[in-house]
């Protein structure tokens, strides 16, 4: 299982509009094979900062599947114009202990 951590930057003045546009393309993620949950996070102090918090079943239902599918533009369509930079996106695994 993979987790991915996306965080996005509101454009000045676009917050609630970027946090709308998020919660319209939450379904569309949902519906990708391999995606196991999508979560957004809205910062307390910074409400113009955002994080997607994703599962995925492996990294290249993300990659290769996702990004390179036809879900991926109907996702972004939603988000495009409302962030300031490109989003910060790692990818992470349960370390076992």
């Amino acid at each position: 299982m993979i987790i991915e951590i996306a965080q996005y930057t509101a454009q000045p003045g676009k917050a609630d509009d970027l946090r709308r546009g998020f919660l319209a393309a939450l379904p569309i993620i949902r519906g990708a094979e391999g995606c196991h949950s999508a979560h957004l996070l809205q910062c307390v102090e910074d409400p113009g900062h955002f994080v997607l918090q994703l599962q995925w079943e492996t990294l290249e239902h993300h990659t290769v599947m996702f990004r390179g599918g036809p879900l991926f533009p109907q996702y972004r369509s939603h988000i495009n114009g409302l962030f300031a930079d490109p989003p910060f996106v790692r990818h992470y695994e349960t370390v076992q202990g």
